[in-house]
């Protein structure tokens, strides 16, 4: 979801990269709504609370299980 200046949300599968444009077939709704965007800003700022922030530090410090799989998965990931 992306909320334009309490204006304008854009929710779907797209994400803002080269291979969603050109690539994938992807899909997003775009709504022009001062009040929905309003209600999807309140929305976000409420879930924003319940979330933990995760930092450079944090990945960091993650555990040997976490560091192997990204060794051998990330050779042969689909997604460049």
């Amino acid at each position: 979801m992306l909320i334009f200046d309490e204006y304008m949300v854009s929710v779907g599968s797209t994400n803002f990269d080269l291979r969603s444009f050109e690539l994938n077939d992807e899909a997003s709704l775009n709504a022009y709504d001062v009040r929905f965007a309003r209600q999807m800003t309140n929305l976000f700022e409420r879930d924003l609370k319940s979330s933990a922030l995760f930092t450079y530090v944090h990945w960091r410090s993650r555990g040997w299980p976490e560091k192997a799989s990204e060794i051998v998965l990330i050779p042969i990931r689909s997604q460049h």
